[in-house]
């Protein structure tokens, strides 16, 4: 029940931070609430990578406590970035 349970998780966790993270970028997204909550567990493994480069937990700190208001701000700093490289890649798709 440990890996189901962190899946589910992960998928909560990715919605959050995925909707904060639209809330915050400025324009219009095209995208629907799968690809938000897939962008949002990307981004929060990207912002435990950035984490984890400035000296932090990294992902083991997101896995360990991924409510902390630190693993939060950084997992939304995350899904801004790949929110703004997925709207890079399929800006010209439309």
């Amino acid at each position: 029940m440990g890996l189901l349970w962190a899946i589910i998780s992960w998928i909560i966790i990715g919605a959050i931070i995925g909707l904060v993270a639209r809330a915050i970028m400025p324009g219009k997204q095209a995208m629907g609430l799968g690809m938000t909550i897939i962008l949002g567990v990307i981004g929060a493994i990207v912002g435990g990578f950035i984490g984890g480069l400035l000296g932090g937990d990294g992902v083991s700190g997101i896995l360990d406590n991924p409510w902390s208001i630190g693993t939060i701000l950084l997992a939304v700093v995350g899904a801004l970035l790949v929110m703004f490289v997925y709207g890079l890649v399929t800006k010209n798709r439309a």
